[in-house]
């Protein structure tokens, strides 16, 4: 119990649309913000779809879409009173608290998180600029738009976002690490990984296509799955597989082949070279910031050219660059971005 003495508690809610039982780099960067700013003393509450009655995504059967309304949202928000209101994505619930906000005068932060405009131009067709200017204006009332890398702060500035600010990405060190004493690639065979959702916006197929020796391992599941199985029996499909053991994957294998186009970071990308892996990518962004010109990996507009450069790779390169990856910097540049939900004028 706090006492006069004592500054109180901090408290802090992230409303997100992105939670268990997904699996993505989203969910996995919220809790592990969520984890390192309690180590802060901040209190946090998450509202997500677990709390209200939800339907299937289109496409995405396991991306659940909560059914509420704003004043559901912003009662549950005020009942909460925390100091501060972080909105994590721009689904239904996220709408929702930023319609609240706006009519109770909260101030509250955003993330860009996800290209979803360029997701769903590639299962619908429509313009990726009409929907950059709906999201554009999803973001506009937001104190600071959090962006992981600074190729996805350009991008967003030059779509004429205001307020973004730079928020990086971690990696749990105790977990992904050098499971094995593996310093060079399997002899003749080696492994070249993929981990990551199994959907056309992650352009896996430029990876399953290539002409490269040795093996090729995916570890994911999503809409493709039965028909990429099929088309490439040779591919050892591993599905979704418990952090432990995607660290064990990660250790096994001797490059991790990144094929999208789209990501705004690449989270998979910090923890397969936590654990020794070279990364084999397209020169864009994403890959353009997490392995750069760090020497953990190649990128390249030739991607089977990169894969087979990756082998030439010291596994100490890798590991090197993920080292300079942790929750702990992430968290810090997150909490400074964070602003009070009613300012004192308004107390």
């Amino acid at each position: 119990m706090q006492t006069s003495s004592t500054p109180p508690l901090k408290h802090l809610v992230i409303v997100s649309d992105a939670w268990h039982p997904q699996v993505n780099g989203v969910v996995r960067t919220l809790m592990n913000t969520s984890r390192e700013i309690q180590s802060l003393g901040y209190r946090v509450s998450m509202i997500t779809p677990e709390a209200f009655r939800s339907v299937a995504c289109p496409s995405y059967p396991e991306i659940r879409l909560a059914l509420t309304t704003s004043k559901t949202i912003g009662a549950r928000i005020e009942a909460l009173a925390p100091h501060a209101l972080h909105i994590a994505t721009e689904g239904p619930l996220g709408w929702a608290a930023r319609a609240a906000a706006k009519r109770h005068g909260w101030q509250f932060t955003t993330a860009f998180h996800t290209r979803f405009p360029e997701y769903v131009n590639a299962r619908t067709g429509i313009p990726v600029s009409w929907l950059y200017a709906l999201f554009r204006r999803f973001h506009a009332p937001s104190r600071a738009v959090l962006a992981p890398t600074q190729a996805i702060i350009d991008d967003l500035t030059r779509w004429k976002f205001r307020n973004v600010t730079y928020w990086t990405r971690g990696v749990d060190h105790s977990i992904f690490f050098p499971r094995c004493q593996q310093t060079s690639p399997n002899p003749g065979r080696p492994i070249f990984v993929y981990v990551g959702r199994l959907a056309v916006e992650k352009n896996i197929e430029a990876f399953l296509a290539l002409d490269l020796p040795g093996e090729k391992w995916v570890a994911g599941e999503g809409p493709l799955e039965g028909a990429l199985r099929a088309q490439y029996p040779n591919v050892r499909w591993i599905g979704v597989l418990p952090q432990d053991q995607l660290a064990e994957v990660y250790s096994r294998a001797d490059v991790f082949v990144f094929p999208s186009l789209t990501d705004t970071f690449g989270l998979v990308m910090v923890e397969a070279m936590a654990c020794g892996l070279p990364v084999a990518a397209y020169p864009v962004a994403g890959p353009i910031d997490v392995v750069g010109k760090s020497g953990a990996g190649v990128l390249a507009e030739d991607l089977r050219s990169a894969c087979l450069a990756c082998l030439e790779i010291p596994r100490s390169s890798a590991l090197e660059r993920a080292a300079q990856f942790s929750w702990d910097t992430a968290t810090r540049q997150f909490e400074a971005a964070l602003v009070p939900m009613v300012s004192r004028s308004a107390q």
